[in-house]
């Protein structure tokens, strides 16, 4: 069992659900992304969700996006973001993921990323533009290591697809909550609890929910019907400010802020 099936074993006999904050890499800096990750771990997070910066990103809002282009912009390379996170993760308990591009992987190798990932101590990938058809190669080297490959699934998915996906898809399903790109929203689809509830049924994978999370009103409405909350958009804007306050109070505004929402799950 990879240490995400294990997060979530262990969620499910406590009662629980998971909390999942995303990060960029390299934004503002790797040694805020490292400071930022302690922080969330200490807020009690279950799981991290490091994004690995790409030029031509999939599904991302303005505000994902933007954090792309501030790390690249200084450079930031995919051998860095493997040093960081491998002298990160013995420091925290939750397991650490990368949210990266298929391209990205398959020019390192998909063998070669799923054993330098394991080295630094991460827990598997987050896959957003593979397809489904090409997925077996990937997901058949993922399952040898015991590296947990996550792929999508949104609302307009046909739901022969949607199994096809969790049938390839291991560790946990990301359950994309609306059409479009990430962002912080008001309100979310009046159906998305019914369409979760519907997978749910027909998969053992635990399903977890992210796109548009923000307020504690969207984690009590989807807390009972999911095995966990990821929240992206939302913890990425308030890291932008790091740059003009020195980091210090941007962490401490972090942290405010996933206390108040981890109070609501």
């Amino acid at each position: 069992m990879s240490a995400i099936d294990n997060l979530f074993a262990k969620l499910k006999s406590d009662g629980q659900k998971a909390f999942m904050p995303f990060v960029t890499a390299g934004d503002p800096n790797l040694d805020f992304t490292g400071a930022v990750i302690k922080r969330l771990d200490a807020c009690g997070c279950n799981l991290c969700e490091v994004g690995v910066p790409y030029s031509d990103p999939i599904a991302d809002g303005p505000v994902i996006q933007a954090s792309y282009t501030r790390a690249l912009d200084k450079h930031v390379k995919l051998a860095q973001i493997f040093e960081l996170l491998q002298q990160v993760s013995p420091m925290v308990s939750m397991p650490l993921v990368t949210m990266v591009s298929y391209a990205i992987v398959f020019r390192y190798g998909l063998e070669a990323y799923v054993k330098r990932a394991k080295q630094a101590g991460i827990a598997g990938a987050i896959v957003p533009d593979l397809l489904v058809e090409e997925a077996r190669q990937f997901s058949k080297i993922a399952e040898q290591e015991d590296f947990s490959l996550i792929q999508l699934v949104t609302p307009m998915t046909p739901k022969d697809r949607a199994l096809k996906i969790a049938e390839t898809s291991t560790g946990f399903l990301y359950y994309v909550s609306v059409v479009g790109i990430t962002g912080e929203r008001n309100e979310l689809p009046p159906q998305l609890v019914d369409q979760v509830s519907w997978l749910r049924e027909r998969t053992d994978l635990p399903i977890c929910i992210g796109f548009g999370i923000s307020i504690p009103a969207h984690v009590k409405l989807l807390g009972p019907v999911s095995d966990g909350l990821i929240v992206g958009s939302a913890i990425v804007k308030r890291i932008a400010k790091a740059e003009e306050d020195g980091g210090k109070t941007t962490l401490d505004t972090i942290g405010e802020y996933v206390d108040k929402l981890m109070a609501s799950l």
